[in-house]
């Protein structure tokens, strides 16, 4: 390929930024770029088709290289790539590509996206295994850039890890955008393996991602039409084509019942309560479930104890813990993991009224210890409690596993970075350690000292206090649920930094400002671990 024939292919190429130009792409401080330009291709947006492959970086004597893919196309294009690839000044940078044009009849746009260097695997010190993020970050770059060209189809390269590659690319590409204009939403393309033959690996990271972008819808939808019935309508649609049995309680069994801290929360709104039972049986119905406790707040306006009016409307994310288990126990189902898994989700909105809880109210629990409500603002100890003791009478379950933004002091100390995690049992915080490396979900333990215990009970004119005393607001809500929990092992996580809005250090396969549906594949590793333990 001369010289000239370089330029010609440049001249059509997005990324040469100006025709007929050998320009590079420089943005001081973004580490992930991307070039937003339509292409041109005749044949219409309804059948365009593009292909991302990936490239390593200099290390040391080793030059650049593509990925086996990306070799396979280049030889297939007569080696356009690797001369595009150097015209062009490409360095393999993590996440930094360009998008060429032109160079294959097929594929109308090719995405060549730096992979980083070449080798990467487990980081102690960062607790990630760092070559299966990097590709998912280099397929959700790759595949967000092809679909913002009109590619109706998307090839994606498996780079030696397909099932990541298919996790970051369906994450990318997935959209919420029910609420515009048929004309105006983004179109969400097809996504096709590239250049591998596992075919097996792809899918289990397309349910894995499909199930995440489930958490996400459902946290992210504005809270009217998300209502505890819309989300017992939802979850129904999503589990029973897949198996899996949903039991749809009402107010007249919630009250038969007498889950009082529930209704507590739930009494300020003009919406009925619901609990959801969902039970998914992969294998022997005697085997004893894994039991998930999700919190279903589909809105938290703080009731009484009033939040603020800016940032309010994030707290219809408050309904995520549910939605994660919901979008886990749909992946299981897709993956038949041979475990039992069960989830009871408390579903209500709580919400200032004359028949809200009053600050300072106490309410008797199914155990018959006494909750006195100090802030209903922090309403998830209050919801859970009675739901987890039920819970633990009805199912008899091996482990609990409580999922819910139930406190803002994990959000200060942990930001965004790992989802904290409680626990009395050091070989579940283990296992979660491994399946928060492997999916890049990290999760990070918290203390669950008698320190905090004590702190929740702080007089003797009742048993507990929902909000304690003392900063650490995420450690004493894990305390006060952790009184409830006589003699199993459990595992509390508070999303409250992590599954609500994005907001920084956003990995490219999520959407800025908008719902993460985390930890949703950290728990489907755990599920996926715990039922095969050859994992």
């Amino acid at each position: 390929m001369t010289r000239s024939q370089v330029v010609s292919c440049l001249g059509r190429s997005t990324l040469g930024l100006f025709r007929g130009q050998r320009a590079r792409i420089i943005a001081s401080g973004l580490r992930y770029q991307q070039v937003r330009c339509k292409c041109e291709d005749l044949s219409g947006p309804s059948t365009m088709q593009g292909v991302v492959v990936g490239l390593y970086a200099k290390d040391g004597e080793k030059n650049l290289k593509l990925t086996p893919g990306g070799e396979k196309l280049d030889d297939r294009v007569n080696g356009k790539i690797t001369e595009l690839v150097k015209e062009s000044g490409m360095s393999g940078d993590l996440g930094v590509g360009r998008l060429f044009q032109n160079v294959d009849k097929e594929f109308c746009c090719v995405a060549v996206v730096g992979l980083g260097k070449e080798g990467a695997g487990y980081n102690a010190e960062e607790v990630l295994d760092e070559g299966m993020e990097n590709v998912r970050v280099t397929a959700a770059v790759g595949a967000r850039a092809l679909q913002l060209q009109g590619c109706a189809t998307c090839h994606v390269d498996g780079m030696e890890y397909p099932e990541q590659a298919a996790e970051g690319a369906a994450m990318a590409v997935w959209r919420y955008n029910v609420n515009r204009r048929k004309s105006e939403r983004q179109a969400i393309p097809k996504l096709e393996l590239y250049g591998s033959t596992d075919q097996d690996a792809w899918t289990r990271g397309l349910f894995k991602a499909e199930s995440q972008n489930l958490a996400r819808r459902l946290a992210d939808t504005p809270a009217n039409q998300m209502t505890p019935s819309i989300f017992a309508q939802a979850t129904v649609d999503a589990l029973c084509p897949c198996g899996v049995s949903v039991e749809v309680r009402t107010m007249d069994w919630i009250e038969t019942q007498s889950l009082n801290s529930f209704l507590m929360v739930a009494k300020g709104s003009c919406e009925p309560p619901i609990i959801l039972e969902v039970s998914y049986c992969g294998t022997s119905p005697e085997d004893r479930p894994i039991l998930m406790l999700g919190k279903g707040l589909t809105f938290n306006s703080g009731g009484l104890s009033l939040f603020p009016k800016k940032g309010m409307d994030e707290y219809r994310g408050a309904v995520s813990g549910a939605a994660v288990c919901v979008a886990a126990i749909r992946a299981a189902a897709a993956l038949s993991l041979p475990i039992n898994v069960s989830a009871v989700l408390p579903l209500c909105e709580n919400m200032p009224s004359g028949m809200a809880s009053k600050p300072g109210d106490v309410v008797s629990l199914l155990n018959g210890k006494t909750l006195r409500i100090k802030d209903i603002s922090q309403a998830g100890t209050v919801l859970l409690a009675d739901p987890l003791l039920y819970a633990q009478s009805t199912f008899k379950p091996k482990l609990i596993v409580e999922v819910g933004s139930i406190a803002s002091g994990v959000r200060k100390g942990l930001g965004a970075s790992a989802t904290g995690l409680w626990t009395n049992n050091s070989f579940l915080w283990k296992q979660f350690q491994k399946a928060g490396a492997l999916t890049g979900d990290r999760v990070w333990r918290m203390p669950l000292w008698k320190y905090f215990k004590n702190l929740v009970s702080p007089v003797a004119s009742y048993d507990m206090c929902n909000l304690g005393a003392g900063h650490a607001s995420s450690c004493l809500a894990a305390a006060v649920l952790f009184e409830l929990v006589p003699c199993s092992d459990w595992v509390h996580l508070d999303t409250h930094g992590t599954g609500m809005l994005a907001q920084h250090g956003v990995p490219p396969y999520l959407l800025k400002d908008r719902m993460t549906g985390r930890p949703t594949r950290s728990i489907i590793q755990f599920l996926y671990q715990m039922a095969c333990k050859n994992a």
